[in-house]
């Protein structure tokens, strides 16, 4: 599995011909590297001097970030493994017409899932936002920067997994999941642009 990699190997993986890890993935990874290093933002606030009033609420992020950055490490391999769902429906036999039928239905049911999986990751790392921003403006002064890092890591993981819903609703049939997944994209973009700048605009940097 991908998460078990060394990250060195995992980069090696990555760079190569192979197509997975991709950019679906990637994402994923993006999202859990937001995650983490908010986890330390909130660490490095606990106990500390004159964050005693904030220490429980600290404690809670930090809880909540562990769990989301575990959350996107799965999401790692579950988007590579929906990558390889449609590539076994496009070697399927297409002698007869019953196979080209089930090949097709394989394909799109595929498709979907390739789309919906980079379409959780998306909608989960908007999540990240509510939390960064008290991180931001609460936690250790001297990690505040961490904490934009994250807000910039969070828009960038959800603008590139939506990339990968975008490209694979070109090759879905089923006109009301292309609609319906179109439109959350494009909810999705904009609220992840206008977080990212609102959290940034919090500093004083």
């Amino acid at each position: 599995m991908l998460k078990d990699l060394y990250l060195q190997e995992f980069l090696d993986k990555t760079e190569s011909s192979d197509p997975v890890p991709g950019g679906g993935s990637i994402a994923a990874l993006s999202s859990a590297l937001a995650s983490a290093l908010s986890g330390m933002v909130a660490n490095l606030t606990i106990g500390k001097k004159n964050y005693e009033d904030v220490s429980d609420e600290m404690k809670v992020i930090a809880e909540k970030m562990s769990v989301f950055k575990q959350d996107f490490v799965l999401l790692i391999d579950k988007d590579a493994n929906s990558f390889d769902k449609v590539m076994k429906a496009y070697k399927l036999p297409k002698e007869t017409d019953a196979e080209k039928a089930e090949r097709s239905r394989l394909i799109q049911e595929g498709m979907i899932y390739a789309a919906s999986v980079p379409l959780e990751v998306a909608e989960k790392t908007t999540e990240l936002f509510e939390l960064i921003e008290i991180l931001v403006q609460k936690g250790n002064k001297n990690a505040q920067t961490d904490a934009l890092v994250s807000a910039m890591m969070a828009r960038t993981a959800i603008l590139s997994a939506l990339y990968n819903v975008k490209i694979n609703l070109g090759s879905i049939k089923d006109e009301t999941f292309v609609k319906d997944t179109a439109d959350k994209v494009k909810a999705l973009e904009k609220l992840a642009i206008e977080q990212e700048t609102r959290i940034l605009g919090l500093s004083d940097l």
